[in-house]
């Protein structure tokens, strides 16, 4: 029979969803596979960068040690600028004062242990121990201080009974070492601090762009497993956040000991100031995907002025990142930041539930991160999203006004009124006589 087959619409419906869910993975997995060869190209590059002032700062300590300072330095001193140049940018200056600290620190104790217990094996044994462990004291952790002592000490406790005088030529070899890579890295071949910054953030920004433009449709076919991977994808950015704090460290670095990137100082501080707002913009919107999955399996209604505000708050972010890098006024992020405070007003205006008032929530608070991120003072920031969203509630509920407006009196009215104060003049003036004036009745 007829009715015993399925209707061609269901199939046809059925068709187009799995074609659609194709389409949308296929997508996804393109875009996770761009996104990771830019985390890679940008690794490949920061590691040319590194690599080429590493062999610079060993070439040119090489050959000053060994016109300066006299055979066996040429060993010492490259291997001190190397340790400067290679280890995590924004920690080099840093760095090179543990390495001189470690240096200083592993030449007391091993002299002084020397003196005391002589030379051998288990002396030098005993010498490195002492001096690890008060390097352990004074830095509280791993790290150059500690290799150095360390190094210094088996030095001092081996070569020095065979050679004198190793002790002040070790402290200059630490010195030059030091000072080489600090000057490779500040002079020489000193990084972009803004460009490191921008692709550091790139990833943030892109997760938070497509990750809210996701939330607002699985909110809007009311998609509970969708709202569930939105917050899985956002609590799996830690590593770009570290990524970024890293930056901010190395441009931080750069800005404060390059003198060609001195210019860059105001334009730093503003970019750190925006990076902080931005990770918490990153985690306001992790909490909106945890409070809409649960808004969804609690069968809360979710108005359409909802998602609307989450697809302007994506929309947002984009303009942010891209009026900042050209320098502009973000005049079109706070128009787009002002339309989802007021979708989000209307929202709570339309009738919403407890979660689903959670939302409108941390929609406020994120334009207001957003709105400070793109430079904002924090109270310009609350006024206008306060003031955006009061306006998107009034659509709804129109506050109730009362226009009390004086009816004109007529000129009877007014004949009456001269005739009453006339005659409570007349009144007020008899009762203010003597008792002998008064007229008798």
């Amino acid at each position: 029979m007829a009715d015993d087959h399925p209707p061609a619409d269901r199939d046809q419906s059925r068709l187009d969803e799995t074609a659609e869910r194709t389409v949308r993975q296929v997508r996804q997995a393109r875009h996770r596979g761009g996104q990771a060869g830019r985390i890679r190209a940008r690794q490949w590059e920061v590691t040319l960068v590194i690599s080429v002032q590493a062999g610079l700062a060993a070439a040119i300590a090489a050959l000053l040690a060994k016109n300066l300072l006299g055979p066996g330095s040429h060993v010492f001193a490259p291997a001190a600028a190397v340790g400067t140049i290679a280890t995590a940018i924004g920690q080099r200056a840093r760095r090179t004062f543990e390495l001189l600290g470690g240096v200083g620190l592993g030449i007391i104790i091993g002299d002084t242990l020397r003196f005391l217990l002589g030379s051998g094996p288990w002396q030098t044994g005993a010498v490195v121990a002492l001096a690890i462990a008060a390097a352990l004291l004074v830095a509280g952790k791993g790290g150059p201080l500690v290799g150095q002592a360390g190094g210094t000490a088996v030095l001092i406790a081996t070569l020095a009974p065979m050679e004198r005088g190793l002790e002040l030529p070790r402290i200059f070899d630490a010195l030059v070492g030091g000072a080489v890579g600090l000057v490779v890295v500040a002079l020489l071949l000193p990084i972009n601090p803004m460009r490191v910054l921008d692709r550091a953030a790139a990833p943030i920004f892109a997760v938070l762009c497509e990750q809210l433009a996701e939330l607002a449709q699985a909110m809007r076919e009311r998609d509970g497993d969708r709202t569930l991977k939105v917050l899985e994808r956002l609590r799996g950015t830690e590593g770009d956040l570290s990524r970024l704090h890293d930056a901010l460290s190395g441009a931080e670095e750069v800005v404060t000991i390059a003198p060609v990137r001195w210019h860059r100082r105001q334009q730093y501080h503003r970019y750190a100031r925006s990076a902080d707002h931005l990770e918490r913009l990153l985690l306001d919107t992790r909490a909106m995907a945890r409070w809409s999955t649960t808004a969804l399996q609690y069968d809360e209604p979710i108005p359409p002025e909802l998602p609307d505000a989450m697809s302007r708050l994506g929309q947002a972010v984009a303009e942010m990142r891209s009026e900042c890098r050209v320098g502009e006024d973000p005049q079109r992020t706070r128009r787009l930041v002002e339309e989802c405070a007021e979708l989000a007003g209307r929202a709570s205006a339309s009738g919403v539930r407890s979660f689903g008032e959670s939302l409108v929530t941390g929609l406020r608070t994120a334009a207001s991160d957003l709105l400070r991120a793109a430079g904002s003072e924090p109270d310009d920031a609350n006024r206008i999203v306060r003031r955006a969203t009061g306006a998107g509630e009034a659509e709804i509920h129109p506050p109730v006004r009362r226009h009390l407006h004086r009816a004109r009196p007529t000129r009877a009215a007014r004949a009456r009124r001269r005739a009453h104060l006339a005659a409570r003049t007349r009144n007020d003036g008899r009762a203010g006589l003597p008792a002998r004036e008064r007229p008798a009745r």
